[in-house]
């Protein structure tokens, strides 16, 4: 799957609020080493190394785009180009960050305690997901896909993502391996004053992305005429044109 660093950063104050109410709960001990598994284009990096301005921070992401725009925005930190499933980087680390990235990662429950095996006593793992698979924009994407000419193209991309685990489950998961184990969701309603268009715009920088990969130019140019005419009637705008577009996130901070 190819990623745009310019298509996902078109709502960086949208997307970058997120990571920025995560970190805030982490707590503040004196972190000298922190990593971004899954950094993007830097913006979480950014809020990281803010957060934690006396440690050494670097960043992970398989995206030579994203890659390449992290690099650009923060020249004196270390990104590197991994797999975050099979990053094997030791620690240990006080802060391990992982930003709007784990919900396309699979086998949670051994992921997650391998990481939290990668802090120092006292360290926190901070992750933030994305948790809208059933909201409107996703279900269209899959509606979509399974009724047009491309639906066995995209059959795979449908199956591609599952819906998260409840709080409950990632509780207790980690619990038997920190000391405190925090656990919440948030649904930012995002004001897009585009209207119709500004939540297509959104998606193609996410969740379009792996229905959109496979389709040649005809086909995407269709594909995306279908589901935009779906997300209109399914998020009609206000009176001065902006849309409101619920967004639930789950959070969790895992403290060693």
């Amino acid at each position: 799957m190819s990623w745009s660093a310019k298509q996902y950063v078109t709502f960086e104050d949208e997307r970058t609020r997120p990571v920025r109410d995560l970190l805030a709960a982490v707590p503040g001990l004196a972190v000298r080493l922190a990593v971004d598994l899954g950094c993007g284009p830097g913006n979480s990096t950014e809020v990281l190394m803010a957060r934690f301005p006396d440690a050494t921070v670097s960043g992970l992401d398989s995206s030579p785009d994203m890659l390449a725009a992290a690099r650009k925005r923060l020249p004196q930190t270390r990104f590197e180009m991994g797999d975050l499933a099979a990053w094997n980087d030791p620690g240990p680390f006080d802060v391990i960050l992982s930003n709007a990235v784990l919900h396309w990662v699979p086998d949670h429950a051994t992921l997650l305690p391998t990481l939290v095996a990668k802090l120092t006593s006292g360290g926190s793992l901070a992750i933030q997901m994305p948790d809208n698979l059933d909201e409107p924009a996703h279900r269209l994407m899959r509606e979509v896909a399974a009724d047009g000419p491309w639906a066995a193209k995209l059959a795979d991309v449908v199956r591609m993502r599952t819906t998260l685990a409840g709080a409950g489950w990632y509780y207790g998961l980690l619990h038997p391996h920190c000391a405190k184990v925090d656990v919440w969701r948030t649904t930012y309603c995002h004001a897009l004053a585009g209207g119709t268009d500004a939540v297509v715009e959104w998606f193609k920088g996410s969740g379009l992305r792996p229905f959109l990969d496979p389709l040649d130019e005809t086909e995407r140019a269709a594909y995306l005429e279908q589901y935009r005419a779906a997300v209109e009637q399914a998020y009609p705008a206000l009176s001065d044109g902006t849309v409101l577009l619920p967004f639930p996130r789950l959070f969790i901070v895992a403290t060693r």
